[in-house]
């Protein structure tokens, strides 16, 4: 079967994004991409490289955004902080959400600043009814700053808090319930949580509101060991997605159904063509989830 029978699939899901394999679009990518049209069912850019007035970036995103559907994805708004949210950082977010119209907005379930100070990573948080309605009270606000429902994307994490009360999918399922905010299926950081705390992926996957995905990445993995000799798997976004990932995406896949799925590539970046095939992958993954429900 020709993978250009997967538009037709996509358009049930309008007006968000299509139910096809999407790419994180890197500017090193930018004139290939322009010049040869690839079948790519979405590009997806991280919203913190947008927030200025001009420049190159901005020419190359407004020519490939006539093109493709976009999606927009938010590294530093720090959901999960205990500070308030920045709202110069928000209010770029708006004017960038508003300049391009994304057919999708995302952050993650996590911290990257304290006070003044930005840490540029994606921190943890304990799961305690504290955590919970200051998350919640923050997705509160981004969304009604954006005018639009946003999706939280699940961790990576390689530690857990002795003073959380609550699991890290009942946490994540009570935010879902009281913001009505969607889940952002990470499933390599399952993988990379549930081996690093050494869990059942499955059981993990059973226990979130599936039903609310409207979007899933797929990614690749470093390998360590930590300092009893276990498997400590990093989220580097570094390598080719593992072959346990692509099984257990066909899984997710098996209990919801497709959807539009990101092959996320943020180091080691390599040729386009060889991100595409992994997107080509995934759209028969998705081809085969919407022949065979």
């Amino acid at each position: 079967m020709i993978l250009s029978s997967l538009p037709d699939i996509s358009r049930a899901q309008a007006p968000g994004l299509p139910r096809r394999a999407g790419l994180g679009l890197k500017s090193e990518h930018f004139q290939e991409v322009l010049a040869t049209r690839p079948d790519i069912g979405f590009f997806e850019v991280h919203a913190e490289n947008y927030m200025v007035a001009g420049g190159p970036f901005h020419h190359y995103l407004g020519l490939i955004r006539e093109q493709y559907p976009l999606s927009l994805h938010g590294v530093g708004l720090s959901i999960g902080g205990e500070g308030p949210l920045s709202q110069e950082h928000l209010a770029r977010l708006a004017a960038l959400v508003a300049r391009y119209q994304p057919q999708s907005f995302s952050e993650h379930l996590a911290w990257s600043s304290h006070g003044p100070v930005y840490l540029n990573d994606l921190l943890p948080l304990a799961y305690d009814d504290a955590a919970l309605k200051r998350v919640c009270a923050h997705i509160d606000q981004v969304q009604t700053v954006l005018k639009r429902r946003m999706l939280l994307e699940n961790p990576s994490t390689y530690l857990l808090f002795q003073c959380s009360t609550l699991d890290e999918t009942d946490f994540i399922s009570e935010v879902i319930r009281r913001t009505g905010c969607g889940l952002l299926l990470d499933v390599n950081n399952v993988y990379v949580s549930c081996v690093n705390h050494q869990q059942d992926p499955l059981a993990y996957l059973d226990a979130l509101p599936l039903h609310t995905v409207g979007e899933i990445h797929l990614a690749g993995f470093a390998e360590d060991a930590d300092s009893l000799g276990d498997r400590l798997l990093i989220d580097d976004h570094g390598a080719p997605i593992d072959n346990a990932v692509w099984q257990l995406y066909q899984q997710a896949l098996q209990r919801i159904g497709p959807v539009a799925t990101l092959i996320e590539r943020d180091n080691d970046v390599p040729a386009f063509s060889v991100l595409h095939a992994e997107a080509r992958q995934a759209d028969q993954h998705l081809l085969t989830a919407a022949v065979h429900p």
